[in-house]
């Protein structure tokens, strides 16, 4: 139930939000049983209820990769540790959209699209790697891990809809930050292994060439890792085991305790 409304309640939301606050005009769209998420998810956010196929095959793409991942991250870490303690479905996965709400962990593409409208700004010719080199090592963003294959998946449609919709030029200079700051990252920070752009790098430019706004960037990770979390949650239920209690140990200083009329 959650997995099927998390597209209504998110867009439904921005729309109420837009109007209510922002003075736009309010219309509704019902989803329709034939489409699938991505579609629904466009059909209800435009006004027109308009996309091609390749932006919904996109943003499909986009909701299949951001699902999960392996290696374990802290909103999902977040549906074991509350599960856990034996709450209900409701509590864990609001426990679940706070930690995704963080900007450390659901904002990182919104981050990257602010990074790069600067870069935009700043740099004199979009194609000058060695200009491009100079404003990243300024600036590096944590985007970047050891290996992410859903980054190679993702940047394959994204190439795709640039040409679509004329933004070859903005997806050239991801494809050069995404060549040059690995090589930046690893000399400046001292990793040898090697260092490759996770998905959230190219996320945020594949929703802005779809229209979507900003605000609703978080919602659709969530409308996507609801199904991850999900599937922990009755992963945690179904094993019923012990309550989590990380345990703790303080390295301060220990101080003698001081009466608090002294």
């Amino acid at each position: 139930q959650l997995i099927s409304l998390f597209p209504l309640l998110s867009v439904y939301g921005y729309q109420a939000y837009k109007h209510y606050h922002d003075g736009a005009s309010l219309f509704i769209h019902p989803p329709k049983a034939e489409y699938s998420t991505a579609e629904n998810i466009l059909h209800i956010l435009r006004p027109d209820s308009q996309f091609t196929p390749l932006e919904a095959k996109l943003l499909d793409t986009a909701l299949i990769l951001h699902m999960e991942h392996g290696g374990g991250n802290n909103s999902t870490f977040t549906t074991h540790l509350v599960s856990s303690s034996g709450t209900d479905t409701y509590s864990v996965i609001a426990a679940s959209l706070g930690s995704l709400k963080g900007p450390k962990h659901g904002g990182a593409n919104i981050k990257v699209v602010r990074m790069f409208e600067d870069m935009k700004e700043n740099l004199s010719d979009w194609s000058d790697e060695e200009e491009i080199s100079r404003y990243l090592r300024a600036l590096l963003h944590a985007v970047y891990s050891l290996s992410d294959p859903r980054a190679r998946i993702f940047r394959s449609f994204v190439e795709k809809l640039s040409a679509e919709k004329g933004y070859e030029k903005e997806f050239a200079l991801y494809d050069a930050v995404s060549r040059l700051a690995p090589k930046i990252i690893a000399d400046e920070r001292q990793i040898y292994k090697g260092v490759s752009p996770n998905v959230d790098f190219y996320s945020g430019f594949a929703y802005s060439m779809l229209g979507l706004p900003v605000e609703l960037y978080t919602p659709i990770f969530a409308i996507a890792r609801i199904a991850g979390w999900s599937a922990h949650r009755l992963e945690e239920v179904a094993i019923n085991g012990k309550i989590m209690r990380p345990a703790y140990k303080n390295i301060g200083e220990h101080k003698e305790y001081i009466p608090m009329e002294k």
